[in-house]
């Protein structure tokens, strides 16, 4: 971080009563100038993200003045575009005044193979955001893509030709594209901007006095839990590279943050049912698992890979033998806070998705549920696909690996939590604290 320039007596010799007054005026205003200009602004440390001057008011100087920024979250099951339209505040803030998003299925790492057919897909997001954003504003507006666990789980060479073919595209397009622009966001990260995002939007971190609420997501490929630590126990506690500490609106923070590759929704099925990461059966081969409806037989569609599944034969209850299964799996794979008993929490991504499949959730509002709500679900959508299998093949997994995993993660069944895909009209994920940062890097670099 670069330091302030220091006022040093040293520096002149001449007594300030031999100045002539308007030269002395303007040595005071340069001066003055040069520290506003060279003074540090706020950053993650080294456990964290370089976040830097996210909010600071150099690069949009006049009150109300409108700027935009675009984001593209790559995920492992779909790419979704976010466009966010900012107003510049008085006090140098910026606030949030809409946001555009639009999603497609499949995810990049579905093209792993064939990298150029992802290309309709990518154009047609950002048409969306070139006709949302005025003409005069789209040089000056930076435009990013974050692949998350889809493209970690690939093979280096094929993820960074996937990149560059979204790289040669956006280079094409009218907006800002630095060399940050196109990459693969380490999962840590992922987790700090949604907790950035999350408690942007309910107002607490401009809020010295607020509690600041907890974060679960559960993606395809990887599930992140980021949360602020009130109880000093926590620290000693946790395991090596979970605390990030990390400054933001004058304020330091320190997170439990960790993001579990591998353990997404979709990766944790293939998992459960026997299947390797990228690595496909033989043709005359199947998964045989016993949380799907015995000797039912499907197919499960994964980066890429078609897999074909059988359910175990010998089962006598599909959800005892489907919870032992995912027991298995995930043990001693995720670390228990117990802090996180006692704080709000909010839930989104695959925790609602799945929760507005099994009708326990308002999909409009969200709302709050038990732990023990989805145990119940999972239970009696266990019970629902031994009568009349086939509508819902997965959902019995599913539920029952949600509700192990919280468990896992150290949440009792009595503990409520928020489940969301909106707070205050705009999307629950990493993406709006994601563009705080890549819009201050990326303007820093013009």
């Amino acid at each position: 971080m670069m330091k302030s320039p220091k006022n040093s007596s040293e520096s002149t010799t001449m007594k300030i009563s031999k100045l002539p007054l308007l030269l002395f005026v303007a040595f005071c205003i340069t001066l003055y100038v040069s520290y506003l200009r060279w003074s540090p602004g706020t950053q993650i440390e080294k456990s964290g993200p370089n976040l830097k001057s996210v909010y600071g008011s150099e690069r949009v100087s006049a009150a109300n003045e409108v700027f935009y920024g675009i984001m593209f979250d790559a995920g492992s099951t779909g790419t979704r575009v976010h466009v966010y339209k900012f107003s510049q505040t008085s006090s140098g803030a910026p606030h949030l005044e809409h946001e555009l998003f639009k999603a497609i299925k499949p995810g990049l790492s579905e093209y792993a193979d064939e990298p150029h057919k992802c290309t309709a897909g990518i154009q047609e997001l950002l048409d969306i955001a070139i006709q949302e954003i005025p003409e005069d504003l789209r040089r000056s507006t930076p435009l990013v893509l974050k692949a998350t666990a889809g493209l970690r789980l690939l093979p280096e060479d094929k993820a960074q030709k996937l990149l560059d073919t979204v790289k040669n595209i956006f280079q094409s397009s009218p907006f800002l594209v630095g060399k940050e622009s196109v990459s693969i966001m380490d999962g840590t990260d992922e987790g700090i901007f949604a907790w950035i995002t999350v408690n942007f939007l309910t107002g607490s971190l401009t809020n010295p006095s607020a509690k600041l609420a907890g974060m679960l997501d559960l993606g395809g490929g990887s599930t992140q839990i980021t949360f602020y630590p009130y109880e000093k126990t926590t620290f000693p506690s946790a395991p090596a590279g979970y605390i990030t500490n990390f400054q933001l609106f004058n304020r330091t923070f320190h997170l439990y943050s960790h993001s579990y590759l591998g353990l997404g929704l979709m990766s944790a099925r293939l998992q459960i049912m026997g299947g390797v990461e990228g690595k496909p059966l033989p043709s005359n081969e199947e998964l045989v698992t016993a949380c799907v409806t015995p000797g039912f037989v499907t197919e499960f569609n994964h980066a890429g890979i078609t897999y074909k599944v059988k359910g175990q034969n010998d089962v006598k209850s599909l959800y005892e033998s489907c919870y032992k299964s995912v027991g298995q799996k995930l043990a001693g794979k995720v670390n228990r806070a117990k802090e996180v008993e006692d704080l709000f929490m909010y839930a989104f991504s695959y925790y609602f998705d799945r929760a507005e499949d099994a009708n326990i959730i308002d999909p409009r509002v969200g709302g709050f549920l038990k732990l023990s709500d989805f145990e119940m679900a999972a239970k009696k959508e266990c019970a629902r696909m031994e009568k009349t299998p086939g509508s819902r093949p997965y959902l019995c997994m599913d539920l029952t690996y949600i509700t192990q995993l919280l468990k896992d993660l150290g949440f009792s069944s009595d503990k409520r939590l928020k489940l969301v895909k909106k707070i205050n009209d705009v999307e629950t994920s990493w993406a709006l604290g994601a563009t705080f940062y890549y819009m201050d890097i990326m303007k820093n670099s013009i």
